[in-house]
């Protein structure tokens, strides 16, 4: 195996899921070998080269949590993707708390596997080209090594960035709760991720939740766990994602949509560390240190009183800005070259360069989708591509730029009028009156003269 075709390694005792996993990493430029017991696997010959292995949690004989602890006590440091069932998530448990990197619940998405196995090759190459460095020549301690690892999906060397990789740095190593804020697809999971990787947990579960994605009657289920009969449907029990991430990190992504019934009960989980699954009265304990994200101004929330004050004051102990990609716009020629290696290892194909004036439109166009629009524009461009030269679709940049100023501008006008009602409506209220303390300055929290500004640029005139 060279190191631009790493071995992934599957076990599973299921043929045909043996078979589709194969085809699946196999068709991203990967080389796959796969065993149909925990035995098989110790017994056959590997590579002795980088790899990760993807690991049927519920195996005959010899499980896969078996497994994981035969090869940690033979000091073979492979990276473990573990795929369970939802039966198997106490087993998943101890398997997570044991060092596997991730676990993946059947049915999972077929991109979410090969991001997992991506970057299980990341880190094992990581670690393998430490242990080959002479010992004069490792600059790193244990957590700096960690540290590397931690940021190897953050792409990128603008101020901006390193200015929250720096935040990541500072606060990582403590038990504090995190809110990474920005707008859609600027890479919080990922920035997420490297905290907890840097922490003293990072050995444990990185439970992830997106609170968005749940529909209100079953996120109370998926974040406490609930108990066999809870409600229509509850035909075992389940263990909720706070229990799960008990000693590790757990990340709840667009926070600002859990419910206003629901706030009270994450509330107690933060300041008291207990919760109950639904159906039971056992109060349980946890110690899952909370990460939390969203694309939403949470301060105007509890302004309309979509969101408590005081949860999200108990969220907002360490506040992280990742900033939107137009405002590090230098290392999109980073990100571009990144997602074009991912891609054309995924298609198996070979692009050896990129036109000067792809790039240039690429640098200059804004992204209102930030990273995960540029990846995906990415990935289509590797499919349009048929010979050595990227291929990108540059008319849809245009043609997006120019629906987007369109939209712009509209935005501006519905801005606009909307400001000049809220200021004639303070007026009237004020009867004309602009200064004072019951003057409509007062009243709209600003200065007389800037107010004056205000009423002179918005054409505002006092009725005859």
């Amino acid at each position: 195996m060279n190191e631009k075709n790493p071995f992934v390694f599957v076990v599973d005792d299921d043929a045909s899921i043996r078979d589709s996993l194969r085809d699946l990493i196999s068709s991203a430029g990967l080389k796959v070998q796969t065993f149909a017991s925990a035995q098989e696997f110790l017994a056959s010959p590997r590579p002795n080269t980088a790899s990760c292995l993807v690991l049927d949690v519920q195996l005959p004989g010899f499980n896969g949590l078996d497994l994981q602890r035969e090869l940690a006590k033979a000091d073979v440091a492979i990276p473990i993707i573990f795929i369970t069932g939802h039966g198997d998530i106490p087993m998943t448990v101890r398997a997570m708390r044991a060092g596997a990197i991730e676990f993946l619940t059947k049915p999972f998405r077929d991109n979410d596997l090969l991001n997992a196995v991506e970057q299980a090759i990341t880190r094992s190459r990581q670690i393998e080209q430490l242990k080959n460095k002479p010992a004069e020549e490792k600059p790193y301690s244990e957590d700096a090594l960690r540290s590397e690892i931690s940021f190897s999906e953050i792409v990128g060397q603008s101020a901006a960035l390193r200015r929250v990789l720096k935040e990541v740095e500072t606060v990582a190593p403590t038990d504090s709760t995190v809110l990474i804020c920005g707008e859609t697809g600027t890479g919080k999971e990922l920035i997420a991720r490297a905290i907890h990787n840097f922490s003293p947990r990072s050995s444990n579960p990185f439970v992830t939740l997106n609170c968005a994605a749940i529909p209100t009657g079953l996120l109370e289920s998926e974040l406490f766990g609930h108990e066999k009969g809870a409600f229509t449907g509850a035909i075992a029990r389940r263990i909720g994602r706070f229990e799960l991430a008990n000693r590790g990190t757990i990340f709840l992504d667009e926070i600002g949509d859990i419910p206003l019934e629901l706030q009270p009960k994450l509330l107690r989980v933060l300041q008291e560390r207990e919760f109950e699954r639904l159906g039971s009265t056992r109060t349980l304990h946890t110690d899952a240190r909370l990460i939390a994200a969203t694309n939403a101004n949470l301060a105007e929330r509890v302004n309309d009183r979509r969101f408590r004050s005081d949860l999200y004051y108990r969220l907002n102990v360490f506040p992280v800005m990742v900033p939107p990609l137009r405002e590090r716009r230098e290392d999109i020629p980073c990100l571009v070259r990144h997602f074009l290696e991912k891609y054309m290892r995924r298609m198996n194909k070979r692009i050896e360069a990129i036109p000067a004036t792809a790039m240039r439109a690429m640098a200059e166009y804004h992204w209102p989708g930030n990273v995960r629009e540029l990846e995906n524009f990415i990935e289509r461009s590797v499919i349009l591509s048929c010979d050595s030269e990227l291929q990108p679709p540059l008319t849809e940049l245009a043609q997006q730029r120019n629906s987007s100023t369109t939209l712009s501008d509209s935005n501006s006008t519905t801005r606009r009028e909307a400001e000049r009602e809220h200021i004639l409506r303070a007026l009237r209220d004020t009867k004309w009156k602009i200064g004072g303390s019951a003057g409509a300055a007062a009243r709209l929290g600003m200065k007389r003269t800037t107010l004056g500004s205000l009423v002179k640029r918005l054409g505002i005139e006092r009725p005859g």
